[in-house]
């Protein structure tokens, strides 16, 4: 029996560029493109490295850990699939391997009183459809019960 669209979360379509991104989380590693030149991350995925413009980028495998920089949580779904899930909360996450590579995410398992700026999370691994696996966080340290 097939997923009624309403109930299907909604898919990404990924490119050249993104590819290794979502092979990586299917593989439960967060991989981040960085710079061959100069070390530097680049993330959203891009061509061309902000810092020397160096087009030798590689993905590599980043730690999972990273501290909360701001967040929300949504309490009306901008599609169908997400309407049982409310509230929810969409984070920006700042990684440690460099300041100011950030990734957004949603944090889960967590009470929303203990959410706040600063705190230190950990990825975990989703997988929501068949196919399509996504990088979640925790508080680091805790064990969740969905990933």
């Amino acid at each position: 029996m097939s997923t009624p669209a309403s109930l299907s979360p909604p898919i990404p379509a990924p490119t050249p560029l993104t590819a290794f991104f979502w092979e990586s989380l299917t593989n439960r590693q967060l991989s981040i493109l960085r710079c061959q030149n100069c070390g530097n991350y680049v993330h959203y995925p891009r061509p061309i490295c902000n810092v020397c413009l160096s087009e030798d980028l590689a993905p590599e495998v980043v730690s999972g850990k990273g501290t909360l920089y701001a967040h929300t949580w949504a309490t009306q779904a901008f599609h169908p699939y997400y309407v049982d899930k409310l509230p929810y909360c969409l984070a920006v996450v700042e990684l440690p391997e460099q300041p100011g590579l950030r990734i957004t995410s949603n944090i889960i398992d967590t009470p929303r009183e203990q959410v706040h700026g600063g705190m230190a999370l950990e990825v975990v691994f989703h997988e929501i459809s068949p196919g399509l696996t996504l990088p979640l966080f925790v508080a680091e340290g805790f064990a969740p019960v969905t990933a």
